[in-house]
């Protein structure tokens, strides 16, 4: 029974190894020289403007919520689009309902404001 598992413990066993020898060998034989630049964090290369402990405005988060909402509505989309020839005329109405309603609340917070950046 323990063959079956072998080639996965093996391919397990060389996956774990190359990882563990990349580090140790990019720790033994790499640059080590350290200076000010080096220790700071950044992103894409450009040294950081702001203070990472600043706080975000709100509007950020209402937006990132409001951007998975209408994410999900297309994630909901896909399968219905793989299926719309089985359900027939009935899920194509469902579906005009689902977007309905989907755009209705869009149209709210648009006209709340909730969508602009300032």
């Amino acid at each position: 029974m323990l063959n079956q598992y072998l080639p996965i413990i093996v391919m397990i066993v060389a996956a774990a190894g190359t990882a563990i020898g990349m580090i140790v060998a990019t720790t033994l034989i790499g640059p080590k020289k350290s200076f000010p630049d080096k220790d700071e964090p950044f992103e894409c290369g450009v040294s950081p403007v702001h203070n990472p402990k600043s706080r975000f405005s709100i509007s950020f988060y209402v937006i990132a919520m409001l951007f998975i909402i209408f994410d999900i509505e297309a994630v909901f989309l896909f399968p219905w689009a793989v299926i719309f020839q089985k359900l027939g005329m009935f899920g194509f109405i469902e579906m005009l309902l689902f977007i309905f309603v989907l755009a209705v609340g869009l149209v709210y917070v648009w006209r709340k404001g909730a969508l602009e950046w300032e």
